[in-house]
């Protein structure tokens, strides 16, 4: 839906990303039990967003947890208060997500906080954390909904952001996905984590055309679902089709006949 829940099994340890808005969890607790996880080696909130960390209260509840990174902005929301109390009631401490973290994924896998880089922003968008996932001679980035101004921090302190795939910033938003930015990261394949017809227009058309006048193969979550990336080091497999090539005509709005 219109939220973000990223899982990454490296061969020797496990990361989840974000786990979805308050309404999803037995989704993905189930998931997650459906492929015999039974420890989060390494557990991000991005930012205190509830569809970034609507179930990780849940997430927390439910499984052995090594590491917990959320960024330094709190917000006084239930949600919030939620996770933070899972986090205590299982003696956990949170580790502030910044640029610089190295990540602990085990053997042969680099993963490295590059976001957030500032102490202060206006918006808690720009607090997210932003990963860099390199395995062999593949990579990539997770971005949870950093916008304009991190994404511009991310280029000026000139962190290697190349990578093949990318977590599209904030829903497909414009906020989010600058020309800097990608020219920077230069993904081969992007993917959209969006709601199905959801209110705000996600994804925007002008950052698909963007996408599509980089070459960027496009996968999105509201035509395909869950979406699976597998790679071995070389090469890059998604167990989904990309979205078609050509851009696709904009539905007619409620009450107006397709031109």
């Amino acid at each position: 839906g219109q939220a973000d829940c990223i899982l990454v099994q490296a061969p020797e340890k496990t990361m989840l990303i974000d786990a979805g808005n308050n309404a999803d969890s037995s989704l993905i607790l189930s998931y997650l039990k459906g492929l015999k996880i039974s420890r989060i080696d390494v557990l991000v909130g991005t930012h205190p967003h509830e569809d970034h960390i609507g179930s990780l209260d849940s997430v927390i509840d439910s499984f052995d947890i090594g590491v917990v990174y959320m960024p330094k902005i709190s917000t006084n929301t239930k949600t919030f208060e939620d996770v933070l109390l899972s986090i205590k009631n299982k003696g956990l401490k949170v580790m502030t997500a910044k640029a610089g973290v190295i990540l602990d994924l085990g053997e042969g896998v680099k993963a490295e906080m590059v976001a957030p880089n500032s102490d202060r922003y206006e918006d808690i968008n720009d607090y997210s954390a932003v990963i860099k996932l390199t395995y062999g001679e593949t990579s990539f980035l997770f971005t949870g909904d950093a916008e304009a101004v991190s994404e511009k921090e991310m280029v000026a302190k000139g962190y290697n952001l190349k990578a093949d795939v990318l977590k599209v910033g904030h829903h497909g938003s414009t906020s989010s996905t600058s020309p800097v930015f990608l020219k920077a990261v230069s993904p081969k394949y992007a993917i959209i984590s969006v709601g199905k017809d959801n209110q705000y227009g996600h994804p925007d058309s002008i950052i698909l055309n963007r996408l599509k006048t980089f070459g960027v193969q496009v996968y999105r979550t509201d035509e395909s679902g869950t979406i699976i990336a597998a790679t071995d080091g070389k090469n890059i497999t998604f167990d989904k089709k990309a979205s078609p090539k050509k851009p696709q005509e904009q539905p007619a709005e409620p009450g107006k006949q397709a031109a």
